[in-house]
């Protein structure tokens, strides 16, 4: 149903990639090698298998990457449709018409984001077994670079902080993956499809794709429904989310101190264009409208940032211990009662 060559053809066009700068003659290989370690010794977590290279890419590489990825979450869409009455030939009129709709407003959406990611571990979303990739956006490392006026091997290295950190993270909880597959999947099966343009058949023209670039960045071109039901399953990942992203912001800035001297001031300048958020999956996330809001990462780093304060990264590492340790949304905001409820002892300052 989906023209997955359309996709990526808007995508290019969306992303306006035109900065064709490069870190020449960087070797980022023993820059990640360090920051795995670093983040190793820090975390007191131990990878079960390889942390996967990093790669520095173009915008046109991070759109086929996660074209890739958002491929097998669609093959489903059909199935799904046609179980809901599109079959026959008006059907598959109707099918192909929500299809070309659908393939040019998630063109629009991923080529927006490929112009804000500065990194992504490239987790995909449905299969637990799948290869990951770690991707560094050169162009907009660049640019974030230039615009804040920050040493651009600072931001290089401090983005790769970051994103070791989630693979880190991955490859060393065995049930982190599989249960965020899961809930993924269990959500996945109770969704209907909306999208907010009449069908139509043509291909888009050049008016178009501004019109779905500003749909893209409003986040109103593809909406999914969720059933109220299912709510409480969007609470859980979002906290989960939270979680795991608060924990690579809150590495970040220990480890980033110890190799950035201006990590501070590149802190305080990032926190003004969030494009650090790469929490795996967040194309789906966008997608799926549970895209974490600022509040939502803050309450997560602020979240690991006290329960350090309070026991320690040993007391942290308690959220990595099994999916019944995570905390929920009342103990994210609150980290005394995931604390009390963990049964961790607190430490007096």
């Amino acid at each position: 149903m989906i023209d997955w060559s359309l996709v990526s053809r808007i995508a290019g066009a969306v992303s306006g990639e035109r900065q064709r700068g490069t870190f020449a003659g960087k070797d980022i290989g023993p820059v990640a090698q360090d920051a795995a370690q670093r983040v190793a010794d820090y975390t007191g977590l131990t990878p079960l298998a390889p942390v996967p290279p990093p790669e520095l890419v173009s915008r046109a590489g991070w759109i086929a990457a996660n074209v890739a990825s958002m491929r097998p979450v669609f093959d489903s869409l059909e199935e799904r449709l046609t179980s809901q009455g599109l079959g026959g030939p008006l059907g598959r009129a109707s099918r192909a018409a929500t299809g070309a709709v659908l393939s040019a407003h998630l063109g629009a959406l991923i080529g927006f984001l490929s112009q804000r990611v500065l990194g992504q571990y490239d987790m995909p979303p449905l299969d637990p077994k799948a290869d990951t990739r770690l991707l560094l956006v050169v162009p907009n490392l660049l640019q974030t670079a230039q615009r804040l006026e920050a040493d651009r091997d600072d931001l290089l290295r401090w983005v790769t902080v970051h994103e070791i950190t989630h693979a880190v993270q991955f490859t060393s909880v065995p049930w982190l993956r599989p249960h965020l597959v899961g809930g993924l999947r269990e959500l996945l099966d109770s969704l209907e499809l909306r999208v907010s343009a009449p069908p139509s058949l043509r291909i888009p023209t050049s008016a178009d794709l501004r019109e779905l670039a500003r749909g893209a960045r409003r986040g109103e071109l593809i909406t999914f429904v969720i059933g109220r039901e299912r709510r409480a399953l969007v609470d859980r990942l979002q906290t989960t989310m939270a979680v795991i992203e608060g924990h690579a912001e809150h590495v970040m800035d220990a480890v980033g101190a110890e190799i950035i001297p201006a990590q501070a001031e590149l802190r305080q300048s990032l926190e003004q264009r969030r494009a650090t958020r790469s929490t795996p999956l967040r194309v789906l996330e966008r997608i799926l409208g549970i895209e974490l809001k600022l509040r939502q990462y803050r309450d997560g780093k602020r979240f690991c940032d006290e329960v350090v304060n309070r026991g320690g990264v040993d007391t942290l590492n308690r959220v990595w211990s099994s999916p019944e340790a995570l905390p929920s949304a009342p103990e994210l905001a609150d980290p005394d009662l995931w604390m009390a409820r963990t049964a961790v002892p607190l430490v007096t300052k």
